[in-house]
């Protein structure tokens, strides 16, 4: 190739870049992910003469893990942009959810009587306040008596690990809730086929109506607008994404036992009931909503603006004005309150509390946050990255499980891909000055 022919390459490959304004890092991270499916699914062909990961059950399974970390990724970005950082997410997970599970078992149904309606609705909501108020108190620790974040949360790691075992006496708490279990998803935790496609249906809607607006906006104040030809692909791409997804969901159907205990218990038969699809479990439902919510409030409230000032300069930020003690608690109690919400997940789909839940978590959801592109360094980081990140994260975690890996030497990989994200980032920083 001539090195007139390589410059026409690079430029057309510069020229569609700047013209759909695709993040070159998320164009990065889809590829590292698509490898690891594909890389994951031969190997599982050659070694055992089938593919298991990339089929619908294997993914359903995997976006519902992918939930509870996603959850709290989406936290931790702002965590580590305002350069901070929580280690104790995973045994704050723990600890609400032993609240949650003593609140449902052993309180709430002397009060309120066996599979009362509100049972599931006060417990999400004791696990979401305990969850926000702990994370409060420990950012009011590092923003008014100025303690390193990193003692703060190391110090919370072993507290409410250790706060959990006390409060059940190391027992398993168990059996949820029925109603609280359907948010961990299962067979009866989804919104089955029709709902899904009326969900798909919604998201192609409102990605459509965000394109329009967005370039009605850019028109009407005069900012440049990208060619038509990269918004319909960008579109396009878009509600293909989505219709594939809405596929896959319902491609993996109830398992022939599921179906055998449902007909049962309604007095039918088994013929009756036919093949009924998944569809999207609950968890995902969550995540998705989350993640929403916290991009709207990142990239269109004051909140968002001054979290990514004081990441940027906080002492700049502190002469603008800015309560940066006031926005450090705040930050850190949106923190804890995401993970009141990952523990409503990761504990429903447990049907219970145990000592082990959350364990590691920390590790798993700051990796998602830095491999999505949030910077240690501070003031640069993107929710959607860091969703994407967990994926990449608990797709890693699967995969291994999958064809057999150690616990040791999962834990190894993980810690690995944290230190070459942390590499990459430091790499990126420095081509980008």
């Amino acid at each position: 190739m001539s090195e007139q022919q390589q410059d026409f390459k690079e430029s057309a490959l510069v020229r569609f870049l700047r013209a759909t304004e695709v993040d070159t890092r998320l164009l990065g991270m889809i590829g590292a992910l698509l490898l690891i499916w594909i890389g994951f699914h031969l190997y599982g062909h050659f070694v055992n003469g089938y593919g298991a990961f990339l089929t619908p059950r294997n993914l359903w399974n995997l976006s519902v893990q992918t939930s509870s970390i996603a959850v709290m990724a989406t936290g931790m970005v702002l965590v580590i942009v305002t350069r901070h950082i929580d280690l104790s997410v995973g045994s704050l997970l723990g600890f609400t959810a032993m609240i949650m599970g003593v609140v449902q078992v052993w309180i709430l149904p002397e009060f309120l009587g066996l599979g009362h309606p509100m049972i599931w609705v006060i417990t999400a909501m004791v696990g979401i306040t305990c969850g926000a108020l702990i994370g409060a108190f420990q950012g009011a620790l590092i923003a008014y008596l100025n303690i390193p974040a990193f003692i703060v949360t190391l110090g919370g790691l072993l507290i409410w690990r250790g706060a959990s075992y006390l409060l059940a006496r190391g027992e398993t708490i168990a059996p949820v809730d029925q109603t609280f279990s359907l948010i961990g998803g299962g067979p009866y935790g989804t919104i089955g086929a029709t709902g899904s496609w009326i969900f798909g249906a919604l998201v192609c809607v409102a990605i459509i109506a965000l394109l329009i607006s967005g370039r009605k906006q850019r028109l009407k104040f005069g900012f440049p607008t990208r060619p038509m030809w990269a918004e319909l692909l960008i579109g396009g791409i878009g509600t293909g994404i989505v219709i594939g997804s809405v596929m896959v969901m319902n491609a993996y159907p109830w398992p022939k036992g599921i179906i055998k205990r449902y007909a049962a218990a309604n007095n039918m038969e088994v013929a009756d009931v036919g093949v009924v699809s998944h569809g999207f479990a609950i968890p995902i439902l969550i995540a998705i909503a989350v993640g929403i919510a916290m991009t709207f409030l990142a990239t269109r409230t004051r909140f968002g603006r001054y979290v990514f000032a004081i990441g940027g300069n906080p002492e700049a930020a502190e002469l603008a004005g800015i309560n940066t003690k006031k926005m450090t608690m705040l930050i850190f109690a949106l923190m804890g309150a995401l993970t009141g919400i990952a523990a409503v997940i990761a504990s429903a789909r447990l049907k219970s509390a145990t000592l082990a839940l959350g364990q590691f978590d920390e590790l798993y959801v700051i990796a998602a946050a830095v491999i999505g592109g949030t910077s240690f360094a501070g003031g640069i980081g993107t929710i959607y990255g860091a969703i994407l990140g967990a994926l990449v994260m608990q797709s890693l975690q699967s995969g291994m499980v999958l064809i057999g890996f150690d616990a040791a030497i999962q834990q190894m990989v993980v810690g690995c891909v944290l230190v070459i994200a942390v590499f990459l980032d430091n790499l990126y920083r420095r081509k980008s000055v």
